[in-house]
């Protein structure tokens, strides 16, 4: 069975505490939630009480590199123990790496490189009984040696390093979302299920751009992935998105 979830990001222009954005991501209809920035602006006490009395799991966080390579700094409050010590708070067992520059997948080497470094890292993290993922946009779709940056990658990480495939960003990269699912599914844990216009080449509402959603949803179920979560990049309204993207899912799952 796949769950749903919603990436906070979505509602990050809200001027709302992380427990009312939950309360709001329950009332919208997802079973979970996959953490972002902010979330130490709230008592881990009342995140959790929200969690519980909205019925949602977490999913997973999206946390910087920085956070679980260094420690502490003043440009840096969290480092690996702290980031590893609040999210298991949480009850978080998927930490995500979110976003790398363009130039880590200009070439072989750097590829190479940013593999190294995420294997390293899922080693660290395995010991402490956590694991790690790597979330797409569209620059990991550069070509490198001839093939996209992202098989190379895939290739050269150990089966430990999961992905968290974002269907939006991959089409907008070049690749056919599904295709990547079906061909990778031993690899991915969760699936980003977002849309965007190609011609406009901007995010918009499930269903109003390019992404095949029933395709990505039933590879994503022959693959047996965790969560379907749900992402809009730039909503001009964050609550109808949550509530219509919920919609859209659960119309695709049935």
């Amino acid at each position: 069975m796949v769950d749903t979830a919603v990436q906070l990001y979505t509602l990050r222009s809200l001027d709302a505490p992380v427990p009312e954005l939950l309360d709001r991501v329950g009332a919208a209809g997802f079973d979970g939630v996959e953490f972002a920035y902010r979330v130490r602006e709230s008592p881990v006490e009342e995140v959790l009480a929200a969690l519980d009395r909205n019925g949602l799991d977490a999913a997973s966080a999206h946390v910087p590199i920085e956070s679980l390579e260094d420690a502490p700094t003043e440009a840096l409050e969290d480092g690996f123990d702290e980031t590893v010590d609040l999210y298991d708070r949480l009850g978080v067992d998927t930490l995500v790496v979110p976003w790398l520059d363009a130039e880590q997948f200009e070439s072989a080497a750097a590829v190479d490189a940013v593999a190294t470094r995420l294997n390293s890292l899922a080693d660290a993290l395995g010991a402490e009984g956590v694991r790690l993922a790597y979330h797409n946009h569209d620059q990991e779709f550069a070509a490198v040696d001839g093939a996209p940056a992202i098989e190379r990658l895939i290739d050269r990480t150990d089966e430990r390093v999961g992905f968290e495939v974002d269907v939006g960003w991959a089409l907008v990269g070049g690749a056919d979302p599904a295709a990547l699912i079906d061909r990778h599914a031993d690899r991915i844990t969760h699936v980003h299920v977002s849309d965007a216009d190609l011609g406009r080449g901007e995010s918009v509402a499930l269903g109003e751009g390019d992404v095949d959603l029933d395709a990505v949803v039933a590879s994503a179920r022959d693959a047996d992935c965790e969560w379907l979560v749900y992402e809009h990049d730039d909503p001009a309204d964050p609550i109808a998105s949550i509530e219509q993207g919920a919609r859209a899912l659960r119309d695709a799952l049935v």
